[in-house]
């Protein structure tokens, strides 16, 4: 059973005096298997949120149709086995850490002596411990972080949905949250992850999807999508005439010395055969040779790029021969 699915889900909204219609998402579909990390990926204004708050049923879609764990969305029984932290939460301020996730726990029927213990596993789990009779007004970004995410695991979920939960960190909190997410998977529960640090999403997430204008425009294994092209190829030679690297350099080759090295980058995924013939031909040697291959930052900003490019010839199209005449 899929933890999350989405089928062709859309959201209009009709904004204005004069009704305006603004699509927030046009076509997102997904599915989550269980147990896995899931990356959710796009620039801003793509439809991460939009979509997230459609599965929680904080807003109804335009059209489509959204489970999660097995139940449609808005069944109060999914609702209970779900946590979520928002991209920017807001918390009674008047509140300490303790009491916050103290009020969370009593929500879904803890006991207060149970709440409490629940509050200080996780206020311990997330860094807080010394902060936790602190209010939250005096928080700082990064701890209400920190105390956001306690409160998204407060009762125990299968399904944890973290909107840009990264943000306002430092690298050691950054550290910190990957390896508590990490943990979440190995205890069999499902993470959907919205963020833009896609440094840290390349180390945690099994599959990810990419929204670009509201509809996924890719979406798999994150492996297998970045295994799929290669950007660059260095090689690395010696014992190289001057004239050899000159006529490389004029090939439009990017030629550096490094000592008594060459390296040689050639661009996408061009031939090094021939780069290697002219090198044993002169006498030189080969040290290595090592493709560079995409990294999920070069795989998300050419698919925006690429579906700017589309959008660009529709408009062309569409325009005729005889636009802007």
């Amino acid at each position: 059973m899929a933890a999350m699915r989405t089928e062709h889900l859309a959201k209009t909204y009709v904004i204005g005096f004069f009704r305006r219609k603004v699509r927030a998402i046009v076509d997102v579909s997904l599915e989550v298997e269980s147990g896995e990390i899931f990356g959710l990926l796009g620039p801003n204004g793509a439809g991460k949120t939009t979509t997230l708050k459609i599965l929680l049923g904080l807003i109804r879609p335009s059209s489509g149709k959204a489970e999660l764990l097995g139940l449609p969305v808005g069944d109060i029984r999914a609702k209970r086995r779900l946590g979520y932290l928002p991209e920017s939460p807001y918390f009674y301020d008047y509140l300490t850490g303790r009491e916050l996730l103290i009020f969370m726990a009593k929500l879904f029927g803890m006991s207060r002596s149970e709440a409490r213990r629940k509050a200080d596993r996780l206020l311990e789990r997330v860094g807080l411990t010394q902060a936790a009779n602190l209010a939250l007004r005096r928080y700082s970004k990064g701890m209400l972080q920190r105390v956001g995410i306690a409160q998204a695991l407060v009762n125990d979920p299968e399904l944890v949905l973290l909107d840009e939960p990264l943000t306002g960190l430092d690298p050691l909190g950054r550290k910190d949250l990957r390896e508590l997410i990490a943990e979440l998977r190995q205890q069999g529960k499902t993470v959907v992850l919205s963020s833009h640090i896609l440094a840290d999403v390349e180390l945690l997430a099994d599959r990810v999807a990419i929204i670009v204008k509201g509809k996924t425009v890719n979406t798999g294994p994150l492996q297998q999508l970045l295994d799929a092209r290669v950007v660059s190829t260095d090689v690395v030679v010696s014992g190289v005439p001057d004239d050899v690297v000159h006529s490389l350099e004029q090939q439009g080759q990017a030629v550096r010395r490094v000592g008594d090295s060459v390296q040689v980058r050639l661009d996408g995924d061009r031939p090094v055969d021939d780069v290697l013939e002219r090198v044993r031909a002169a006498g030189g040697q080969v040290h290595s040779v090592t493709p560079r291959k995409e990294s999920l930052e070069d795989l998300v900003v050419r698919m925006v790029q690429e579906e700017a490019g589309e959008r660009d010839r529709a408009t062309g199209d569409a325009a005729g021969p005889g636009a802007g005449r």
